[in-house]
């Protein structure tokens, strides 16, 4: 942890490590998945919007959330991805701009509410199979079914990151296709009437706001696997831009499907509906294909979201953030540690509901988020002429107005949470806060052993260096 005393940031070289060069990068299609699924997994999830504020304010908020939160968060990892490209990601980022105490905190909060987020889909993939399998819906055999089916997909991630990312190509062409079928079944029944239905007297502004956050965050993400991805400075920019594509057609489409061919219910539009449409559109074979896509979507959501949450602890390991053990890798590659802590909290924290879970995460999310934006804007100020491989087009007014709407947005998302979210939050908080420093005292005294990789060069400060040199 003591390598931040003497610089700011110590980046990756061009030539990686022995260790690196023994697996198999991440190439641009797979990339795209990870990050598809890392967001979205498909419309499943959506329908809460309808019931929240109905069709027109649902579709307008899947066409213009984007623009003020998700295109300026894959911006922003596109610039910070490629200029760090390691797998500490979003960690780095703001330990370079702010300290290293800090982007612990960063690190701390963004793998909990990752880890809080991937405990909802075992439960969501048991939910939809509890019609086929009514034993499935309480008691001891959904306790064994989440902990098995945790388990194997667990085992999935540590058999390699490039083994996850064909998997999730598989897997989001299976979940997509049924939405293509539904959607041109449906032409005859479209009638565009019903998508401008709105009644502002009766919206539901928590569940609608985060429900719409919670479907379209998450894009920096990917930023803690840049450490695998197969020339990231060109890769990591594309497989953004396509995989933004996809998350908002996945979403919209299915929406304007739905509300547009279906005499609307606002009561009935709650998870799982889109299995409903699809049966009344095109039958029962049409129902069981978008089931059978919401199942195995879940199982994509969580490969992907582990296969983040679990190379984090890897990055800050080497950045001697973590003790040394989290750095140790599998015969695959894959961050074995980390990968068994991730399992173990999405295990612990599976009791929890799903408005819970969203809510919670959300709230820890916004305050990342939050660190991310000034880590962006002050690296921008202080480093402007540091190597950038991907640059948003913008100088530094433009970046600074850029963040303002998605801080607005993080700011009513953090007030519309319940107390019992805002408390339980907070105590995470506290923790992190907490935790730093007795990781500190424990390298201290040699309880744990701590060490920064030698293949992590001293980027900024070689910067800064050659700055003051041209001043001479």
């Amino acid at each position: 942890m003591g390598e931040y005393r003497n610089a700011e940031y110590v980046g990756l070289e061009e030539d990686a490590s022995p260790r690196y060069d023994n697996f198999k990068k991440v190439s641009i299609v797979p990339l795209i998945f990870l990050i598809f699924y890392e967001v979205s997994g498909g419309p499943f999830g959506v329908e809460d919007t309808v019931q929240a504020a109905g069709p027109l304010l649902a579709l307008l908020g899947f066409l213009l959330f984007p623009f003020i939160w998700s295109i300026p968060e894959a911006l922003i990892t596109a610039e910070m991805g490629t200029m760090f490209p390691e797998n500490c990601g979003y960690v780095v980022w703001v330990s370079s701009a702010l300290g290293p105490y800090w982007g612990f905190q960063q690190g701390w909060m963004k793998w909990l509410s990752g880890v809080i987020d991937n405990a909802l889909y075992p439960v969501l993939f048991l939910d939809y199979l509890k019609s086929a399998i009514p034993g499935l819906e309480g008691g001891l055999p959904r306790t064994i079914a989440i902990l098995a089916l945790t388990m194997a997909l667990t085992y999935m991630n540590y058999r390699g990151l490039t083994v996850v990312g064909w998997v999730a190509v598989l897997l989001g062409v299976f979940s997509i296709l049924p939405f293509v079928v539904m959607g041109m079944v449906a032409i005859p029944e479209l009638e565009p009437s019903r998508w401008f239905v709105i009644d502002l007297h009766n919206v539901n502004w928590g569940l609608y706001l985060n429900t719409l956050f919670w479907n379209l965050n998450y894009w920096d993400s990917i930023s803690t696997l840049s450490g695998e991805v197969e020339n990231p400075n060109k890769t990591l920019p594309k497989a953004l831009f396509y995989a933004l594509i996809l998350v908002v057609l996945g979403y919209f489409v299915p929406l304007l499907v739905g509300t547009g061919a279906i005499p609307l219910d606002r009561e009935m539009w709650v998870d799982g509906y889109f299995a409903d449409i699809g049966k009344i559109l095109g039958g029962i074979w049409l129902r069981s294909w978008i089931q059978g896509a919401s199942a195995v979507s879940n199982m994509g959501m969580f490969v992907a979201e582990m296969s983040s949450d679990s190379f984090q602890l890897l990055g800050m390991a080497e950045r001697g953030m973590l003790p040394d053990f989290f750095a140790k890798r599998s015969r695959y590659g894959t961050p074995l540690t980390g990968i068994l802590f991730s399992a173990s909290g999405v295990i612990l924290l599976s009791w929890l509901s799903f408005q819970e879970i969203i809510a919670a995460e959300n709230f820890l999310y916004c305050f990342g988020m939050i660190m991310e934006f000034i880590a962006f804007v002050k690296l921008r100020m202080r480093y402007p002429a540091a190597s950038r491989p991907y640059r948003i087009p913008i100088g530094t007014t433009g970046a600074i107005l850029m963040c303002i709407p998605p801080t607005l947005l993080i700011c009513v998302v953090l007030a519309l949470a319940s107390f019992k979210v805002m408390v339980i939050s907070l105590l995470a908080v506290m923790v992190g806060l907490v935790m730093q420093p007795c990781l500190v005292y424990a390298e201290k005294k040699r309880w744990l052993r701590f060490s920064v990789s030698s293949d992590l060069p001293d980027f900024l400060s070689a910067h800064h260096r050659d700055t003051e040199s041209g001043k001479q």
